[in-house]
């Protein structure tokens, strides 16, 4: 890594617009689709929000050594997958949130059953981004079955089905606690800041030392960033936060700081930053843009 590099403002700055725009191309109001649909599906797609795995597919394919335009479709797939989830994640049945990116979540805005049918409508608008606009073939069918599994059973919805229902006995116990809550985050908050950077290394062509490099980057951010995000549901407010706080201690959800502390939390997280950074060395100074998202992370407020 270079001794000194930009901020990730300066990142988020050089990209935020051009991801912008990307996505509102892709979500444009069409023959057939219902007007109160595609309202709903662009009012979650384009909300306000930090774009941080967009950028991450971009970062990664610049990392490689490749224009990150190249990735745009594929970071643009990400994140309709992310607001799909999101947008479930608020439901009633779910998280029951009426506040997102400080604006009334999607069924508040609309109703529920437009909300449902809305991340549907992204979900598969994801793949459909993907399968027609990356090439060559063999790339876009990777992708596909990359962000496939990252939204899976198995990873995010996974994730999500165990965060609702954690095994009650694992509270008894600080480390098979600890266990349990790192397997539910790595998949429901991991899972796809890690199909990011994968998406990003193949429409690079990047090789199967860079793509590990990645992988091990993204699993570190991804569990950092969860910690983070745990540590700002204790200390920092609604305004702030976009969100209502202090709502994963009222349902009694295991959390990194309920389970660890406050401090001992924030130690683990640096830690983590600490080895995603160490994993980007092989890439040199094109990867400068990553660890300064890394870095973000522990940063940020929101």
């Amino acid at each position: 890594m270079s001794a000194s590099f930009p901020c990730f403002t300066d990142y988020a700055t050089r990209f935020r617009a051009s991801v912008d725009a990307a996505l509102s191309a892709r979500c444009p109001h069409a023959e057939g689709s219902p007007a109160r649909l595609t309202a709903a599906m662009r009012y979650a797609l384009l909300a306000p929000g930090k774009r941080l795995r967009p950028m991450l597919a971009l970062l990664a394919t610049e990392a490689c050594g490749v224009e990150p335009e190249r990735a745009m479709p594929a970071a643009c797939a990400v994140e309709m997958v992310h607001a799909y989830s999101l947008v479930h994640d608020d439901l009633p049945a779910m998280d029951d949130d009426d506040l997102r990116r400080g604006r009334p979540t999607c069924h508040k805005e609309f109703d529920e059953a437009t909300a449902i049918l809305a991340g549907d409508a992204l979900l598969t608008l994801a793949f459909e981004v993907l399968a027609t606009e990356v090439r060559p073939p063999e790339t876009a069918a990777a992708c596909c079955a990359a962000l496939a599994q990252a939204a899976g059973r198995c990873r995010l919805v996974g994730g999500q089905a165990d965060d609702m229902h954690p095994p009650q006995a694992d509270r008894l116990d600080p480390e098979v606690g600890l266990e349990a809550l790192e397997a539910i985050h790595t998949r429901k908050t991991g899972a796809l800041i890690r199909a990011s950077l994968q998406l990003g290394g193949l429409c690079a062509g990047a090789s199967a030392r860079q793509l590990a490099a990645l992988d091990r980057y993204g699993r570190c951010v991804g569990l950092a960033f969860q910690i983070a995000d745990d540590l700002l549901d204790v200390m920092s407010n609604t305004y702030a936060l976009g969100k209502k706080v202090g709502k994963d201690a009222a349902q009694g959800k295991l959390t990194f700081p309920g389970l660890l502390g406050m401090e001992p939390s924030r130690r683990r997280a640096e830690h983590l930053i600490d080895d995603a950074c160490e994993a980007l060395a092989p890439f040199g100074p094109p990867a400068d843009g990553l660890a300064s998202l890394a870095r973000f992370v522990l940063e940020r407020n929101r």
